[in-house]
């Protein structure tokens, strides 16, 4: 006999205000980020002549293209939660609009997955 193994999925039941402190707490910390990758663009200005030597060009020349790239998805993610909160009137507008609502919750936990995997690649 063959077993098959079933993978599901839980989605917490969040309230409209645990959400938008959830979002509010993304919010903070990739802005913090962002002044990260602030720190790290001016420490790579600062030490450019040391970065461009002939024997360090192709390993300074890869973290600067994956700090580029960081910035990017950091950006973008900054940008997806700022619509994601301002969606957030869906859930506290007082009509009963389910579709919405659950693709609301869908969203939200599409973002909880993003963050993880960019917490992954940055950290």
């Amino acid at each position: 006999m063959k077993t098959t193994q079933i993978q599901t999925k839980y989605l917490e039941w969040l309230s409209a205000e645990q959400m938008h402190l959830e979002s509010k707490e993304w919010l903070s910390e990739l802005l913090f980020l962002k002044d990260e990758h602030f720190f790290y663009e001016d420490l790579v200005l600062t030490f450019i002549k040391q970065l461009i030597e002939p024997n360090k060009f192709s390993d300074s020349k890869e973290i600067i293209e994956v700090l580029n790239k960081s910035q990017k998805q950091n950006d973008l993610l900054i940008e997806a939660i700022k619509v994601h909160e301002n969606d957030l009137k869906i859930m506290l507008d007082g009509i009963n609009q389910t579709e919405e609502e659950k693709a609301y919750r869908k969203s939200h936990y599409g973002l909880i997955i993003e963050l993880k995997e960019f917490k992954k690649f940055y950290v």
